[in-house]
């Protein structure tokens, strides 16, 4: 099975105050023992990286650089999945939906994928199971 890895997942392992992070912590450990897929896409990765270099600092773009991103597997976004998300995102008209969250929900289905790790309630609006 494929589990997708949303920003907030990463954001709530890697920050230790972070209130999510006991469950974040637990349900990592049990992925990455899974034979399951870790997945994410590179707009992710940006947003995730920014967040942490700007809250934490570099130390913490290189522990998730060296010990989270070796056991996800990346899609790189094309310029149609681009376009398809932008106009997603300007059709939903909510402020507090991004255009990364489109992407990853546009990515999600392109690749059948079900179930993301995340914090984030959009994904279960959209109708994917979440963990935890």
């Amino acid at each position: 099975m494929r589990i997708f890895i949303d920003t907030s997942a990463f954001l709530a392992i890697l920050d230790a105050d972070d209130k999510n992070h006991p469950k974040a912590s637990e349900s990592w450990k049990k992925l990455v023992l899974s034979s399951d897929l870790l997945v994410c896409h590179n707009y992710v990765l940006v947003e995730t990286l920014a967040l942490l270099q700007n809250r934490f600092g570099m130390r913490a773009v290189r522990v998730f650089s060296e010990d989270v991103l070796p056991v996800v597997h990346i899609e790189w976004i094309d310029e149609t999945t681009h376009n398809t998300a932008i106009n997603a995102l300007i059709t939903a008209a909510k402020r507090d939906l991004s255009l990364v969250d489109c992407v990853s929900f546009e990515i999600m289905r392109k690749l059948g994928i079900k179930t993301a790790f995340t914090f984030d309630s959009h994904f279960a609006k959209q109708g994917f199971n979440c963990i935890p």
